[in-house]
């Protein structure tokens, strides 16, 4: 089988689902999203895991997934998607289409952010097309980079610096210094909201709401 014969063939496999099966017709965008979250999130626990075959399975289910919003739109087609996907991927890889010269990391970023720009001109913030249906950390460290970018979230910084500059006067780790003590804060930052019964999600998200409107004020 070819490389993309595979991929060929679940399109297919999607369109005689979706033609035959009573319960795919029944579906609409706004009842698929459940399944796309839970596919995305066993995506990340197949990465997290290291196993190859399981992510490999996984992939396929999210493939599915975007077979199957494809199929159910009236709109667009997987083909149309596709062929979306690849135009938006050339421009925004100009030095691998264009001509342009890439050769760091942070030039490949620089290259991407441009064009991504000259596609959406039409946007007035940094904001714009941030999802805030995004889990509330990974939401909180998104906004927290835009919000960088127009100056704002630097008391942030600053208490940072300060701390760092305490532990190197005191000898003594005031903030965590790897990853998993950063996990263990997390965790009983958690357990705190539970002993006092707030919800941690819900209290994080209002401060993000917060942050958001100081960025745009500051725009």
């Amino acid at each position: 089988m070819g490389r993309r014969d595979g991929l060929l063939r679940a399109a297919e496999v999607m369109d005689q689902v979706h033609s035959e099966c009573v319960w795919s017709r029944a579906m609409t965008h706004e009842r698929l999203v459940p399944y796309l979250t839970e596919e995305s999130a066993e995506v990340i626990d197949a990465v997290e895991s290291g196993s190859a075959e399981e992510l490999r399975e996984e992939l396929g289910d999210l493939l599915w997934q975007v077979l199957f919003h494809s199929a159910v739109s009236d709109d667009f087609t997987i083909d149309d998607v596709a062929a979306d996907l690849a135009d938006k991927m050339t421009r925004r890889h100009p030095h691998v289409f264009a001509g342009e010269t890439a050769e760091t990391p942070e030039r490949v970023l620089e290259l991407w952010n441009a064009a991504k720009a000259a596609e959406k001109r039409s946007r007035t913030s940094v904001l714009d097309g941030v999802p805030t249906s995004m889990p509330a950390l990974a939401l909180a460290q998104k906004v927290l980079a835009k919000g960088e970018q127009v100056g704002v979230g630097l008391e942030f910084v600053e208490e940072i610096q300060a701390a760092e500059a305490l532990e190197s006067a005191g000898e003594e780790a005031l903030l965590p210094e790897t990853e998993e003590e950063l996990g263990d804060t997390l965790l009983g930052l958690v357990a705190l909201a539970r002993a006092r019964g707030w919800d941690a999600e819900r209290a994080l998200r209002g401060r993000i709401r917060d942050f958001a409107n100081e960025v745009r004020e500051a725009e």
